[in-house]
């Protein structure tokens, strides 16, 4: 029988803990209760390096939003991993879809559930041409510039061929940077059979079979199942500002709103 003493003797083993940061909403710079690199790095620099955690968790819930605003968290997260030699493995709840899908594979791994949204891997450039409007209402535009292209897209003009075919090369190029930022982190996991780059989105078994996941599966399971049952978790999230907890910013709420609605309906959410 083993002496009491030396038993108490011995060095208690903490269980491991994982620090989880949830990332929901539109991706766009500015903006309360967005997604930016700018409300995103307090927290993942307070998750990477608080408290010796075993791994970073991402809970990802996004529609997508600004392409340079997903770069710049993703980014962050890969250069915090390397710094730190954590795992960080992403968690979709209703969708990361687009720059949502951007920064889900920023992560060493993804899961989702069957019902979640994957994908979106594309780039779009949306508005209205109102020409014939103001003509109607018989408003004359003035409109003078310095720079033959100063104007271009203008949504009171017609269409400039040269300006949309300018707008075209652009949506490539950005298009390009997304296709080597999922190519380089998936890797070989991706499929191969389908064009995983059309805009198109998948539920998640689907989006498991094409590599764009690595399984089915909630957060609490998956990590207590790599982790052990013992596992600790701590979440970071955004504090409310004191203004938003006296309902004085609801204008601001409103419009973000709208917004973040149309690119929830582009999913069918």
């Amino acid at each position: 029988m083993m002496n009491p003493l030396a038993l108490l003797a011995r060095p208690l083993r903490r269980a491991p803990r994982v620090n989880v940061v949830r990332m929901q909403g539109m991706i766009a710079a500015g903006g309360r209760g967005r997604l930016s690199d700018a409300t995103c790095a307090p927290l993942l620099e307070r998750a990477f390096r608080s408290g010796k955690p075993a791994a970073v968790a991402l809970i990802v819930n996004s529609p997508g939003g600004s392409p340079v605003q997903s770069a710049l968290i993703g980014a962050r997260i890969r250069r915090l991993a390397e710094e730190t030699g954590l795992p960080v493995h992403a968690f979709v709840e209703d969708a990361a879809a687009s720059g949502g899908y951007w920064i889900a594979s920023a992560a060493d791994d993804i899961h989702c559930d069957r019902a979640s949204i994957l994908g979106s891997i594309g780039v779009i450039s949306a508005g209205f041409g109102l020409s014939g409007a103001i003509e109607k209402l018989g408003i004359e535009r003035r409109v003078h510039t310095a720079g033959r292209s100063k104007s271009q897209l203008d949504p009171f003009r017609p269409e400039n061929p040269e300006d949309v075919e300018r707008l075209d090369a652009l949506l490539e190029q950005m298009h390009r940077v997304f296709i080597d930022h999922v190519t380089d982190r998936r890797g070989g996991a991706l499929g191969t059979e389908t064009d995983l780059f059309d805009g198109r989105f998948w539920l998640g078994d689907e989006a498991v079979r094409l590599g764009l996941a690595d399984g089915i599966g909630h957060a609490v399971p998956v990590l207590k199942a790599r982790y052990g049952d013992r596992v600790r978790f701590r979440s970071f999230g955004p504090r409310r500002r004191l203004l938003s907890r006296l309902g004085l910013s609801l204008a601001q709420d409103a419009l973000a709103g709208v917004e973040e609605a149309a690119l929830w309906a582009r999913l069918g959410l």
